[in-house]
C-alpha cells in the first residue's frame, strides 16, 4: 500500500497505534460499565461537534440534555429544528454501530445503507427529503463549487457504492477519507450531507475496528477549507491530514483509557484559544457571510469582542464568533429581536 512518503507514514503511524489499542484491549480489557460510559460521553461530544459545524446552536451541556431527554428537555431559546437534529444526530450513531455489526468489511455498505443513515438525520425535520436523493440543485453560500446535476446523482451513487465495494487492499483510514470526500462532493441530498458523510466515515472506521474520529467544532474553518480545497483545487492533503488528527486523537483516547486515564483532555481543550487560531476581521466576517461593516457594527455594540490584536495593531478573533454572528443574525431575522434584547440573550 503506497500512497507517496508523508502520507504512507501517517497512515503506518495509525496502524500501528491501532496494534497497541488492540494490544491494551487484550492485555488489560476495560470493564463493560468504563467502556459504555466513553461510548455515550463521545456520543454526546460527536453529535455536538457534528452539528456545529453545520450551524447548530445546542452548546455540549445542551445537547447531553436533548440526548438524554428527547424533546421534552427544555433548552430555553432554541429552534426546535436544533434540538432534533441532537436527537436525529444520536439515534444515526446508534444505527451505523449497530449497521457495523452486521457487515463483514466495509465493501458490503449498500446504497441503502447510506440512505437510511441519511434518513434518520432529516427525520421530523425534512420528512419529504429524508432517505431520498434531491431533486434540484444545490448551492453553498462562499464556495466555488458546482455541484452534480440532481439527475445525476443517483447514477452517481450507484458508482460511488462500486468504488466502495472496490476497496479492498486500501488503508481502512483513506476509504473512510475518502468515502466520505466523495459522498460530501457529489452532494447526493438536499440537507445534511455533511452529517451523512461523516457517520458513513465512521461507520467504516467502526467495521475496520477503529474507535470513531470526531471532527472537533474548533476544527470547523481548517475542516471546511480543506474540503473546498479538495473540491477546488483537487488537492486533498489537508482533507487527509485533518481526517487523520481525528482518528489519531480517538486511537490516543481509547489507549488512554485502556491505561486508566480520562479521554476528554484528547478532545476538549482548555478554555484559552491560542494565538495561531485566532482570525483576522475580514475572514470572521466571511465565514459568518457579512459584511465587514457588520462585524464592526456588533463590536461596537457589545455583541462580540475580539481576543486580542496583532502586532500590527490588527484585531483577532476566536473562530467561535463567526458562530456567535450567525446566532445574532438568526436573532434578528427570525426572532426579531432588538439589539439590546439580542445582548440580554446572549447573556
Amino acid at each position: 500500500m503506497v500512497y507517496g512518503g508523508f502520507m504512507n507514514d501517517l497512515f503506518e503511524k495509525l496502524t500501528k497505534k491501532k496494534k497497541e489499542l488492540d494490544s491494551a484491549f487484550k492485555n488489560l480489557p476495560l470493564l463493560e460499565k468504563q467502556l459504555q460510559n466513553i461510548e455515550e460521553w463521545l456520543k454526546v461530544e460527536l453529535t455536538y461537534s457534528s452539528n456545529a459545524i453545520e450551524g447548530n446552536t445546542l452548546s455540549r451541556i445542551e445537547t447531553a440534555e436533548v440526548i438524554e431527554r428527547g424533546v421534552g428537555a427544555i433548552i430555553s431559546g432554541k429552534p426546535l429544528k436544533d434540538i432534533l437534529e441532537a436527537i436525529n444526530h444520536a439515534r444515526a450513531l446508534d444505527f451505523i454501530k449497530n449497521l457495523a455489526k452486521t457487515r463483514k468489511s466495509h465493501q458490503f455498505i449498500t446504497e441503502k445503507d447510506i440512505l437510511s443513515i441519511h434518513k434518520i438525520i432529516l427525520t421530523s425535520i425534512n420528512d419529504y427529503a429524508a432517505g431520498s436523493y434531491r431533486n434540484s440543485d444545490v448551492f453553498i453560500r462562499g464556495v466555488d463549487v458546482e455541484f452534480p446535476r440532481p439527475q445525476k446523482v443517483p447514477y452517481l451513487m450507484k458508482d460511488f457504492v462500486s468504488w466502495l465495494e472496490g476497496q479492498q487492499d486500501k488503508h481502512p483510514a483513506k476509504v473512510a477519507a475518502d468515502a466520505h470526500f466523495r459522498l460530501v462532493s457529489i452532494h447526493p441530498f438536499i440537507d445534511g450531507n455533511g452529517r451523512t458523510a461523516r457517520l458513513l466515515m465512521n461507520l467504516i472506521l467502526i467495521i475496520n475496528g477503529y474507535p470513531m474520529a470526531i471532527v472537533r467544532s474548533e476544527e470547523r474553518t481548517e475542516y471546511l477549507e480543506a474540503v473546498n480545497r479538495g473540491q477546488t483545487k483537487h488537492d486533498l492533503m489537508p482533507f487527509y491530514k485533518t481526517m487523520i488528527i481525528g482518528i489519531e486523537r480517538s486511537l490516543d483516547a481509547y489507549i488512554a483509557a485502556a491505561k486508566g486515564r480520562s479521554i476528554i483532555p484528547f478532545f476538549i481543550e482548555k478554555a484559552e484559544v491560542s494565538a495561531r487560531n485566532l482570525l483576522h476581521i475580514g475572514k470572521i466576517a466571511s465565514l459568518a457571510n457579512v459584511a465587514i461593516p457588520t462585524v464592526r457594527y456588533y463590536i461596537d455594540e457589545g455583541l462580540i469582542k475580539p481576543e486580542g490584536k496583532s502586532k500590527g495593531g490588527v484585531m483577532l478573533f476566536s473562530p467561535k464568533a463567526a458562530e456567535r454572528i450567525r446566532e445574532i443574525k438568526r436573532l434578528q431575522q427570525k426572532e426579531r429581536l432588538s439589539i439590546k434584547e439580542i445582548r440580554s440573550r446572549l447573556k
